[in-house]
């Protein structure tokens, strides 16, 4: 398994931005975002939208998303 960090890149609230995060979790979020019917693009701008706390950054949201998801389904 690859432990690698794997960037992509994002246009949330019309600024573009890259996350890194490792293969896993990017699996992770896609079967998520395909699960909801939504694009792994609209997940990740859903998941920005609704931080709470601005300081956190945007690929600790989404690690702790896809870990919580994944909880949820047992």
């Amino acid at each position: 398994m690859s432990r690698h960090l794997r960037k992509r890149s994002f246009r949330l609230a019309g600024h573009r931005t890259s996350v890194a995060l490792e293969p896993a979790f990017w699996a992770a979020l896609e079967a998520a975002a395909s699960r909801r019917g939504r694009s792994l693009a609209a997940l990740v701008a859903e998941l920005d939208a609704a931080r709470m706390d601005p300081d956190l950054p945007l690929a600790s949201a989404l690690r702790v998303f896809a870990l919580e998801d994944a909880a949820e389904r047992g």
